[in-house]
């Protein structure tokens, strides 16, 4: 059976309140405000998660880790994204490329996007030349520019592993 590059899309968002950790693609950054969460509220990893469900034609991050479950409560976030990618590695795939877009008025995420990068690179088990981190901000307008809420967008593109 020949199996053929497939892509997914992922989409996360969280409200910020004072006082919670802001954790993105596994590295904690100094911010006076956090994602309010079931798990550790990593909407990075969560958008990657769902990617690649979504590429694979899986059930959805909310259908795999619900948050009604404790066993979910304050959870690690890469656990969610080390399941999707024995998932993806069982269907024959790997990461072809990655592309992560990050919606957040502050703090800067300039020098931080190279530990991001590195993170994915590594939990998803492919070189950081495949992984793309972007920052951007809603330029004041609406909930995400007000700095009350975080969003990520990611695109993957999963590719027929030649191991496989």
């Amino acid at each position: 059976m020949t199996i053929h590059p497939r892509i997914g899309h992922g989409f996360d968002l969280h409200r910020l309140e004072p006082g919670l950790p802001l954790i993105l693609a596994g590295a904690a950054l100094d911010h006076d405000r956090g994602c309010v969460a079931h798990s550790d509220g990593d909407v990075v990893y969560h958008a990657v998660t769902d990617a690649i469900l979504g590429a694979l034609g899986e059930d959805d991050i909310g259908q795999l880790f619900p948050d009604d479950d404790d066993a979910n409560r304050n959870a690690d976030s890469s656990r969610f994204v080390a399941e999707a990618v024995l998932k993806m590695r069982g269907h024959g795939y790997e990461i072809g490329n990655l592309d992560v877009t990050i919606i957040l008025e502050r703090p800067k995420l300039s020098p931080h996007k190279a530990d991001f990068r590195q993170n994915l690179s590594v939990l998803l088990g492919c070189g950081a030349e495949r992984v793309s981190v972007k920052g951007k901000t809603h330029e004041a307008v609406d909930a995400l520019g007000e700095n009350r809420a975080i969003a990520c967008h990611v695109v993957v593109m999963l590719v027929p592993d030649p191991q496989a």
